[in-house]
């Protein structure tokens, strides 16, 4: 007999569970309440897909601001190398960009999706397409013993010898991503760390942004002030929305944001360094070369080798310096307050978008009850746990999908077959 395993959930952990699984001889079935395969993963990264990175394994840990020591073990079994391999393997071939993100040479999200489910299904796996799990349940000595699902009105009953919960944290609820895993490890005794949005955009109390809504600044610096006195720093690119902002270091950030927040039960301060690649002896240079240079100009027409050409009238006005005084004009205490603004622009974060906005879910099943080797549930035997249900998320860059595939890939490893 064909040792039985459920896995729940069709997305990027679950699929490579699932694969790996059948491809080591088990009778696998597939458990999925959405009417398709990897919803989230085929929106992933505006639809082209952020596979992993291409840095050094030995320095992914340290990209997860959630429990990256606990994927450790996990990201060397089933390294960023690997996984390129992997897609490799199933025809799909892959590039690197900026910030060694790895993408599929096709830009196509829906290429990475649709050969994750042709590899689960080619090695033997069952996949049922809108079939909702909805109990795990345990013989007398404490065992899974299969999961109850439900396809329409109708309940099924899978029989397992194990189980694979994959299915998600609570971002994108669109995807199915709703967190149906989560009560069901709770109810089988299982800790969760409550769900809180991470890459998340944030807002901003600070009306002129709307007015340079789409904006993106590269090479920046976003300062974050703690509440209790202290600071941190993120240097990349961000993005100016209609509500506030966005962009890689916003996302990055945003969840100690959102903690902070709550902490001071009010808005949070932050700077933001439009040349952080110049000291401020070195800017002040600058500003006294374009200021020399477009000496007869009007102030308001002499920033544009300086700044973006819709963020010009907001230094102008946030400067206090009169838009029509002509440049010989500027007094040093003037361009003193000008060099201070450019070097940090006053913002006030008020909070963080809902968790309906968040790219990844920080918080879920708490680490400590699983085995960081296998992804065997320390309470229950025959159960795993594997992707965003676990409390693990990092940073922008193919770090969550690398999580989601290395994780999948133990689980189906522990299994004793």
């Amino acid at each position: 007999m064909k040792t039985k395993v459920v896995v729940i959930g069709a997305g990027a952990s679950g699929l490579v569970a699932a694969g790996f699984i059948a491809q080591r001889g088990a009778s696998v079935h597939v458990l999925e309440k959405m009417q398709r395969s990897a919803s989230k993963v085929r929106i992933s990264g505006k639809g082209r897909c952020n596979i992993t990175n291409a840095m050094p394994i030995r320095d992914f840990p340290s990209n997860y601001p959630g429990n990256g020591r606990f994927l450790y073990g996990a990201l060397n079994r089933f390294s960023n190398e690997d996984c390129i391999e992997f897609f490799e393997s199933l025809g799909v071939k892959t590039k690197v960009e900026r910030g060694q993100r790895v993408f599929p040479l096709s830009d196509d999200a829906h290429e990475v999706a649709n050969a994750l489910e042709r590899f689960a299904l080619r090695h033997g796996a069952k996949i049922h397409f809108e079939h909702k799990a909805v109990d795990i349940r345990q013989s007398e000595d404490g065992r899974v013993q299969g999961v109850e699902a439900l396809s329409g009105a109708r309940k099924e009953f899978f029989e397992a010898d194990y189980v694979v919960v994959a299915t998600g944290g609570l971002s994108y609820p669109g995807t199915g991503s709703t967190g149906d895993g989560l009560g069901m490890a709770e109810s089988l005794g299982h800790r969760i760390v409550t769900p809180r949005p991470a890459l998340v955009p944030v807002r901003v109390e600070e009306e002129w942004v709307k007015e340079v809504s789409g904006l993106s600044l590269r090479n920046v610096e976003l300062t974050i002030l703690d509440p209790s006195g202290g600071q941190q720093s993120f240097f990349g690119e961000l993005m100016f929305a209609h509500f506030g902002l966005t962009g890689p270091i916003v996302l990055t950030a945003s969840e100690q944001v959102g903690r902070w927040l709550e902490q001071s039960g009010g808005p949070v301060r932050a700077y933001l360094n439009l040349k952080p690649a110049l000291n401020e002896e070195q800017l002040d240079k600058r500003l006294l070369r374009d200021l020399e240079t477009f000496s007869r100009k009007q102030f308001r027409n002499a920033l544009d080798d300086l700044l973006p050409k819709s963020l010009i009238p907001i230094i102008v006005d946030l400067s206090g310096i009169p838009p029509h005084k002509v440049c010989h004009q500027i007094t040093r205490e003037e361009r003193a307050t000008l060099l201070k603004l450019l070097m940090a622009l006053p913002l006030t974060f008020t909070k963080t978008l809902p968790m309906t906005a968040a790219i990844v879910t920080a918080g879920g099943v708490d680490v400590k009850e699983i085995d960081p080797k296998t992804m065997e549930s320390k309470r229950v035997k025959g159960l795993f746990f594997c992707g965003e249900v676990l409390d693990v998320h990092g940073v922008t860059g193919g770090f969550n999908l690398q999580a989601a595939f290395s994780t999948g890939y133990c689980a189906a490893q522990g299994i004793e077959l």
